[in-house]
């Protein structure tokens, strides 16, 4: 029943493919490509919750399936982004009849829980340097490389800051040796001292 309610969608990078008032716009599967998620506060502040890369399935996305969901979630398409998408209301009917399905949907729900609860701790209790940090490194360890190609307002809006203040701190980071700075990109020098920031 799934298959026959599945669409193939691509999505160019850079592109809201779900925002406050699209509820309902299906459970999403990528294939290949990043989103991220985010939420948007009425002073127009993002915070990043998570990203999403292939084979992960974006549920929040249809959010009307899921009852006890009640804040309003942002998907962006980091990267030209292909998936599945699948109408919600096939899925729910599915989900009440088959059992280990509303079980996987419950088990991922709490998975997406425990990241957007990591992030607000980010934002709420971790220091900004170590904020900045923690994103440097991964993105290296994941890019495996140490030129992370990222303006510093797309980097404000990763770690939920504002553009200047990310711009002094990296500042600061290339005083202490521990990255370069060019235009669009930063490179990290000293992987040690970073990962020491981390901790």
């Amino acid at each position: 029943m799934i298959v026959n309610h599945a669409t193939e969608v691509r999505y160019p990078a850079h592109q809201t493919i779900h925002g406050e008032r699209d509820d309902c716009l299906g459970v999403f599967v990528v294939t290949k490509g990043k989103l991220r998620v985010y939420m948007l506060s009425e002073e127009g502040r993002e915070v990043t919750l998570y990203y999403l890369e292939n084979n992960d399935v974006c549920i929040l996305s249809a959010s009307c399936i899921l009852s006890s969901i009640s804040f309003d979630v942002f998907v962006d398409s980091e990267t030209e982004t292909t998936g599945i998408l699948i109408d919600t209301e096939a899925f729910s009917q599915v989900i009440e009849k088959n059992v280990y399905l509303e079980n996987y949907v419950y088990k991922l729900t709490a998975e997406r829980f425990s990241d957007v609860m990591w992030a607000m701790q980010q934002v709420l209790f971790t220091s900004m340097d170590k904020r900045l940090a923690i994103y440097l490194y991964d993105e290296m360890n994941h890019a495996k490389t140490s030129c992370i190609e990222v303006t510093h307002e797309a980097l404000a809006k990763y770690i939920g800051s504002a553009r200047e203040v990310v711009s002094r701190m990296l500042k600061y980071f290339e005083k202490e040796g521990i990255v370069e700075l060019y235009r669009g990109g930063i490179l990290i020098k000293d992987k040690e001292k970073l990962k020491s920031l981390v901790r």
